[in-house]
């Protein structure tokens, strides 16, 4: 038997984690049954709050993305919509959204660690660096390719300050960063900084592609319907000069 404790649907019955979806309808925000649909239960003002501005904060970013350029590309070609929007959608990797989970999951195995052995955060983000070194790996969730200092970042970490969210991952966050600056300053992008609040929010580290995608989702949508009703068709996109490298022209 295939169980699921999401919904039940039965002929004119509807059950969301146990409400009724037309009570759901008009009456809660669009965060909150998502907050629903992963915790199970409702999120307080404050969680609520908080879920709407991790999705904003990924909304969109230009054309350049490859989630957009990918999405944009493919309605070109004059596909429906959801096609064009499921193109941007299977764009998004460990590369492209992915520092969110892979983030996510590192602060909380060392926050967890942190509490295991009585380390400050300074010490926890010395180990942290020193391992990832080793391992010739690099921490997600720092640096930019277009911004030196994220203006998202920022808005998030006080976002959460206010709501008294803030908590031991995004002090790690806070202390990786300031161990960086030691020898280069390397900013938190937005992706670190939801990586640290969905972490202190008590959210699995597997769900942080989740929050990209729910806000990304959106933007690519928009992309889409620009594309579609304001360009030609199979227009040119990818400006870059090719050249070819393959053998040289042989007969048969």
């Amino acid at each position: 038997m295939w169980k699921s404790s999401i919904s039940k649907i039965e002929p004119n019955h509807i059950v969301t984690r146990g409400y009724r979806q037309e009570d759901l309808i008009g009456t809660v925000p669009f965060t909150h049954v998502f907050f629903l649909l992963i915790k199970g239960r409702m999120p307080d003002k404050k969680e609520s709050a908080m879920i709407d501005a991790l999705i904003t904060s990924s909304i969109d970013h230009g054309v350049t993305p490859p989630s957009t350029h990918a999405a944009r590309i493919v309605a070109s070609a004059g596909v429906p919509l959801p096609t064009a929007v499921a193109a941007g959608v299977l764009a998004v990797g460990d590369v492209h959204g992915g520092a969110i989970e892979e983030g996510a999951r590192i602060l909380q195995q060392w926050v967890k660690l942190m509490h295991e052995n009585k380390w400050n955060f300074d010490q926890t983000a010395q180990r942290l660096l020193e391992t990832l070194k080793a391992e010739e790996k690099r921490m997600p969730g720092f640096g930019h390719r277009i911004h030196d200092k994220d203006p998202r970042t920022e808005r998030l970490f006080d976002l959460a300050a206010q709501l008294h969210i803030t908590s031991d991952h995004i002090k790690l966050m806070r202390a990786l960063e300031a161990e960086f600056a030691k020898k280069r300053a390397l900013p938190i992008n937005v992706d670190g900084a939801i990586a640290a609040v969905i972490s202190d929010m008590e959210f699995d580290w597997r769900l942080g592609k989740a929050f990209f995608l729910l806000g990304r989702t959106a933007g690519l949508i928009a992309h889409v319907y620009e594309e579609m009703t304001t360009q030609k068709p199979m227009r040119r996109m990818c400006t870059q000069e090719t050249e070819y490298d393959g053998p040289w022209e042989r007969n048969l």
